[in-house]
């Protein structure tokens, strides 16, 4: 199938109150045939996509001893609708590939412009899951998620996606999670930051940010004193470290709630 360069703009993210029209550009099209969870499809080429920018409930795949995760059929069903057997184009924004060969696109929908991971998250059908080297449009996929959950649609109906707070967090270990609370201290030992959610930094919830990604946040105008005293909500995979603990490489994975 012939390639070239267009422009589209994300008219649903306008139309939800971005603050501008993302723009993608497909660099290729293809066709969707097959689906093989809420957020990965394969071409007609026989390469897989990965959805960049989001997770969606997951599905076993082969793996024993794993348990299906609410509405992954709904989810999987949800792409197929929107995506199978359609012409879509593929819009790279950061790292291409994963580590299995997948790659990780924005996928718009020949026909209509519509913004496949855009409309998945306005479904409630999955949640934003963003990395450092792939970082474009978060803050519209955040804000889709936002009204997602507010609006309790799809996964967002499920206990098994709530957000959970500081003290709940040490129960959810080895699983991704949105983690709430106040930042009651902000240190940096040793080059490393550590956003402290408990008096006790040796059992409570922690964010930790290595010097490497700090830099991240410091390109973006941040000190860890813009954390101290402020509700937060941290996304990604608790691991137990002195407590439970999130490890941040970019500034999207945290976000700055009102009082």
């Amino acid at each position: 199938m012939r390639s070239f360069l267009l422009v589209i703009p994300c008219l649903l993210a306008a139309v939800q109150g971005a603050a501008s029209e993302p723009e993608l550009r497909p660099e290729s099209w293809s066709q969707a045939v097959e689906i093989v969870d809420g957020d990965t499809l394969v071409l007609e080429d026989g390469g897989e996509v990965r959805l960049v920018g989001l997770q969606a409930p997951k599905l076993p795949l082969g793996r024993r001893g794993f348990t299906a995760w609410p509405l992954a059929d709904s989810a999987k069903a949800a792409l197929a609708e929107l995506a199978l057997g359609r012409r879509l184009g593929l819009a790279f924004t950061g790292r291409r590939e994963d580590r299995h060969g997948r790659r990780l696109a924005h996928l718009i929908r020949g026909d209509d412009g519509l913004w496949i991971q855009g409309e998945l998250l306005r479904q409630g059908l999955a949640r934003v899951y963003s990395f450092a080297d792939n970082r474009a449009l978060v803050p519209e996929m955040l804000a889709l998620e936002r009204r997602a959950r507010a609006a309790g649609l799809g996964i967002w109906a499920e206990p098994f996606y709530a957000l959970r707070t500081a003290e709940e967090a040490g129960g959810h270990i080895g699983s991704f999670q949105l983690v709430e609370g106040r930042v009651r201290d902000a240190a940096r030992v040793r080059g490393r930051v550590y956003l402290n959610f408990g008096a006790d930094w040796k059992t409570d919830f922690t964010v930790s940010i290595s010097a490497r990604s700090w830099k991240l946040f410091e390109a973006a105008g941040l000190v860890p004193e813009d954390y101290k005293g402020r509700r937060l909500r941290a996304r990604g995979w608790l691991k137990s470290l002195n407590g439970p603990m999130i490890v941040a490489t970019h500034p999207e994975q945290l976000e700055i709630l009102g009082e």
